[in-house]
Formats: structure tokens, C-alpha cells, sequence
């Protein structure tokens, strides 16, 4: 068990800015959860502390929380209640239009994502996809956001993942999928 004093892994989001958003630092805030006991609370619990006692806002609370459990050992990276979820974001000089239609379109698709089998469960036209993927268990969700008349932003998130391995290796497929996306689209 670490002292109070000893150094921790500290979360991705850097001290600066959780300082500049809640007033403490990371440090500072495992020191007031260690005080009130956090170490003996699950994940619901602490959230509501942050919350409802020190008012703290929702999302500000789920991230101290998360942060705290990943640097206690009780949470890895990209895990969730529901399994493992990793996220990508890319913006394209494309409208939304044309983007949108690079995923609804299989033969488009195609061209970026090959050899992909997923089904389309919901579409919202220009912005969602909720897919479930070739393996029948895990989702994949597109979210499109136009940023102009030519711009335009997705984001992909897979969730229902079994492990921190499987999710990193996702994460890098995303990445080099979204890269083949802006290429198609782009070139």
C-alpha cells in the first residue's frame, strides 16, 4: 500500500490543466480522496463524493476518479465497467457529406477499410453509425461533426473489448484506418 507521500503514475490529462479546471493539482487530489477514504470506495462512490461534497462537475469528477483509480492499480487504460473502449479522432478537408458516405457506402468503404464485415445497425444521416463488428460482440460507433463548409471531423469508438492488449492493438488500427480514410478522401 503507498503512503500518502509516496509518488504515483500520474493520469494522461496533465496536472496543469486539471489544476486549471478543479483548483488542485493530481497529487493534490489523490491526497483528499486518500483522506476521505476513497481507497476503500468503488468507482460510483467516488465519483458522487467529488460531486455531491466538494462540487466537484460531473465530468471533472468521473476524470479525477478514473485518474485516481488507473494510478492505484484499480483500472487500466481503456477499461470501462462494460469491458475495454478505445476512441480516434481525425478532421478532413472533405464536407460531412462526403465523409458520412465514405462509411454508409460499402463499396466506399471498401476502398479505406478493406476486408472489413461489420453491419450497420443505425444510421443518422451525417451523424452516426452504430455498427456491430465481423466477431458479433464488439461495437464500433461513428460520430460526424461538421467543423465548415469543407471541414469536417469523426470520431470512431470501439467498445465491448476484452482486454487492455486487444484494445491497444485496436487503437493503432483505428489510427492507420483513419489515415487511409483521409488519403482516399483527400487525394
Amino acid at each position: 500500500m503507498k503512503n500518502a507521500n509516496e509518488t504515483r503514475p500520474v493520469p494522461r490529462l496533465s496536472d496543469a490543466a486539471v489544476e486549471a479546471k478543479t483548483g488542485k493539482t493530481w497529487q493534490e487530489w489523490f491526497a483528499v480522496l486518500d483522506a476521505a477514504g476513497a481507497r476503500a470506495m468503488d468507482h460510483q462512490s467516488i465519483a458522487a463524493y467529488l460531486y455531491k461534497q466538494l462540487r466537484l462537475p460531473g465530468w471533472w469528477a468521473q476524470m479525477v476518479t478514473v485518474g485516481y483509480e488507473q494510478a492505484h492499480g484499480r483500472r487500466q487504460k481503456h477499461q470501462r465497467p462494460s469491458g475495454y473502449e478505445i476512441s480516434r479522432s481525425k478532421t478532413f478537408d472533405v464536407p460531412l457529406a462526403k465523409l458520412f458516405a465514405a462509411w454508409q457506402d460499402k463499396r466506399r468503404r471498401g476502398r479505406w477499410l478493406k476486408q472489413a464485415k461489420l453491419v450497420i445497425r443505425k444510421a443518422t444521416p451525417n451523424k452516426s453509425l452504430r455498427i456491430t463488428w465481423a466477431d458479433g460482440k464488439t461495437s464500433v460507433e461513428a460520430l460526424f461533426y461538421s467543423k465548415g463548409k469543407e471541414k469536417s471531423q469523426l470520431t470512431v469508438q470501439r467498445s465491448k473489448l476484452a482486454d487492455a492488449k486487444h484494445a491497444e492493438c485496436l487503437e493503432a488500427y483505428w489510427a492507420a484506418r483513419l489515415d487511409a480514410l483521409k488519403m482516399y478522401l483527400e487525394s
